[in-house]
C-alpha cells in the first residue's frame, strides 16, 4: 500500500538540521540526533568542502545505515537562520509523504540521450510502487559545479524527463575553483552527477527568479574556446581589457564582487540568461560559469534591489502553495557575495529564515534543462495537500 501523507505517524513530512562541528563524526551525529525518526525515508545534505570527505562519507554511512543519502559540497550554505559558511545542513524528507529514487551519474562525458532515458525510467519505476495515486513528481540534479559539462547533461536529461519539472545547482567549492564533489552510494565523486526523483501529493512549485535587468552596452564574443569556456576577445579587443573598459575598472581590480555586481546575459526570445564570469586569466582570457561561443551578444546587466525581488517571489510561492513545509533553495554564490558587499546579508538571511529555505550557495543552477549563473532556484513544497 503506497504511503498516505495524511495519515501521518508524529514526524512531520519534512525536517531540517545543521551542524557546525569541524569534526565530521560529530557533526553527522548532530544531524542524525535531530532527523532521525521511524518515518525518515531519505536525507539531502549540503556541506562546507572544508570538512574531510572521507571521515564525513564514512559517519554518514553510519549514521543513516538504510537511508538513502545525496549531498554535494558548497559555496555556502543556507541553514534555518540564513547565510552560513563552514557548515554541514540537511533535509529529511519522509517516506510517509515522499517516494524518492536516486541515480549516480559516474560519467559525465558519456551521458547521452540513452543513457539518460535508462537513467529517469529507472528512477520511475523504482518511485512508481511507494508513490500514492495522484501524486506529482518532480526531479533534482547536483551536479560537479567545476566539469564544464552542465549543458550537455541537462539538456539530454531534460529530453528525458519530458514534463517532470527538473532543478537543482551545480556543487562548489567555498571559493576555491579547485574541486567539486557530488555525494551518492556512500562516497564522493568529482566529474559526476546526483539525479533525485520525488513523487508527493504535497502541493510544491519549481522556480526560479534572478534581480537583473538589462542595460543597452552590448559585447560580442569574437574569440572562443567553448569546450573551456574561455573568452579570449570580446568586440575583436582582448576580452578582460574590455569587459574591465566596460565597468569601469582597471583589470587587476576584477574579482568575484566585480563580476558579481557587473553580470552579463544572453537574450534569448524576450529572456536574459546570465552568464557569470569566472576569473580572469592569465593570458588576458575570461573563464565563464555557463557556455559560452563565438558570436553570441552579451548584454550588460544592472542589479536591482534583490531583496525586495526576493521577498515577492516568496511571498507568492506562499500565496499560491499555502504555508511552505520547506523551500529547497539553490542560490548563485554571486548573489551572496554582491549582498555582502551591500550589507545586506543578515536582512537576507532573516528573509531565507521566515520563509523556511534551506540549500546552498552554487556554482550554477538549473532549470527545465537550463544552466544559469545568479539566480535563485529551487522548490517550495506545502505543508498540506491540496483538497
Amino acid at each position: 500500500m503506497p504511503p498516505d501523507p495524511t495519515a501521518f505517524t508524529g514526524a512531520p513530512p519534512l525536517c531540517s538540521a545543521v551542524s557546525r562541528h569541524a569534526d565530521p563524526a560529530a557533526a553527522v551525529a548532530e544531524l542524525g540526533e535531530a532527523l532521525r525518526h521511524p518515518a525518515l525515508g531519505f536525507v539531502l545534505f549540503f556541506c562546507s568542502a572544508d570538512y574531510p570527505l572521507d571521515g564525513l562519507s564514512r559517519a554518514l554511512e553510519t549514521t543513516f545505515d538504510r537511508v538513502p543519502v545525496v549531498g554535494c559540497t558548497t559555496a555556502g550554505e543556507i541553514s534555518p537562520t540564513g547565510y552560513e559558511r563552514g557548515c554541514i545542513v540537511a533535509i529529511g524528507f519522509a517516506r510517509e509523504a515522499f517516494a524518492v529514487a536516486t541515480a549516480l551519474v559516474a560519467d559525465l562525458d558519456r551521458f547521452d540521450l540513452l543513457a539518460a532515458q535508462r537513467l529517469v525510467d529507472g528512477l520511475l519505476e523504482r518511485c512508481r510502487p511507494q508513490a500514492p495515486a495522484g501524486a506529482e513528481r518532480f526531479a533534482l540534479t547536483l551536479l560537479d559545479g567545476l566539469s564544464s559539462r552542465e549543458e550537455q547533461v541537462l539538456a539530454t536529461l531534460e529530453a528525458a524527463l519530458g514534463r517532470i519539472p527538473g532543478f537543482g545547482g551545480s556543487a562548489g567549492d567555498d571559493n576555491r575553483l579547485a574541486r567539486t564533489h557530488v555525494y551518492a552510494e556512500g562516497c564522493f565523486h568529482s566529474r559526476a552527477a546526483v539525479v533525485v526523483m520525488v513523487a508527493t501529493l504535497l502541493p510544491f512549485e519549481v522556480f526560479t527568479t534572478h534581480h537583473l535587468q538589462p542595460l543597452d552596452h552590448k559585447l560580442v564574443v569574437t574569440r572562443a574556446d567553448s569546450a573551456t569556456r574561455r573568452v579570449l576577445e570580446l568586440n575583436a579587443l582582448p576580452a578582460a581589457e574590455e569587459y574591465a573598459r566596460l565597468v569601469g575598472a582597471p583589470v587587476a581590480a576584477l574579482d568575484a564582487e566585480a563580476f558579481a555586481l557587473n553580470p552579463l546575459a544572453v537574450r534569448i526570445a524576450d529572456d536574459h540568461y546570465v552568464r557569470s564570469v569566472q576569473r580572469v586569466n592569465s593570458d588576458g582570457s575570461l573563464s565563464f560559469y555557463c557556455a559560452v561561443e563565438t558570436g553570441i551578444v552579451l548584454t550588460a546587466m544592472r542589479p536591482a534591489p534583490m531583496l525586495e525581488q526576493l521577498e515577492a517571489v516568496l511571498a507568492g510561492l506562499a500565496q499560491r502553495l499555502g504555508e511552505p513545509a520547506l523551500v529547497v533553495g539553490c542560490d548563485c554564490f554571486l548573489r551572496r557575495l554582491e549582498l555582502e558587499a551591500r550589507g545586506e546579508l543578515a536582512s537576507a538571511s532573516r528573509l531565507l529564515s521566515r520563509s523556511r529555505v534551506i540549500g546552498f550557495n552554487t556554482y550554477g543552477e538549473q532549470h527545465h534543462g537550463m544552466h544559469l549563473n545568479q539566480t535563485f532556484t529551487g522548490v517550495a513544497i506545502g505543508s498540506a495537500p491540496r483538497p
